[in-house]
């Protein structure tokens, strides 16, 4: 079964306390992103990483302080999630070459990764089967990845010892609607065997 790994923005912003936009509690994933990036790696499995890419003066900040501002060290992804061979998918229209990629770094500068328009061309390239998803912020960001894959009929599974919440509440109604959608929860040690 050909799978694709999902790392959901796990950029520096959010990940560290003196990030931009700190998702309280994500430094602690930092183990599990780079084990499950590593795995994938190992298993000639495709990590397509999701990363903000926001202009300075980005709409979304009017929702939320500013983060993830191209060309800003927030805006990077930490070194150990990095792998060796990567390809990047901005959110200009277009054909991009993913051969050889380990890793594809697709842009957006919106919540929902579906906003980039070459996804759709994307996920036709990858023909997976099966997709892994984790990373930050579980109610948001998470929440619209793992949904918009459900839609795609593929399994879709939700590594829950790798994603974070800013409301734990809302990360429950996440988890609860995902499932009852189809999807599967996991851990990193199941996924990791």
């Amino acid at each position: 079964m050909k799978t694709v790994f999902f790392d959901i923005d796990t950029q520096i912003d959010f990940l560290y306390p003196a990030g931009a936009l700190c998702v309280p509690g994500a430094e602690k994933l930092l183990p599990a992103l780079t084990r499950l990036n590593h795995y994938a790696a190992e298993h000639a499995i495709v990590v397509v990483s999701t990363t903000d890419a926001h202009a300075e003066n980005d709409p979304e900040f009017r929702a939320w302080p500013a983060h993830c501002v191209v060309g800003t060290p927030g805006q990077q992804k930490p070194a150990a999630t990095l792998l060796e061979r990567r390809a990047v998918i901005p959110t200009v229209p277009g054909q991009y070459s993913i051969d050889g990629a380990a890793q594809v770094i697709l842009e957006k500068q919106a919540l929902d990764l579906f906003t980039n328009p070459n996804l759709p061309g994307l996920l036709a390239r990858l023909n997976a089967e099966r997709y892994v998803v984790y990373g930050v912020v579980t109610e948001y960001c998470v929440r619209c990845a793992v949904l918009g894959l459900l839609a795609t009929g593929e399994p879709v599974e939700l590594v829950t010892d790798a994603i974070q919440s800013l409301d734990e509440a809302a990360a429950r109604r996440t988890l609860a609607e995902f499932s009852s959608a189809g999807g599967r929860l996991t851990s990193v040690r199941e996924i990791c065997a």
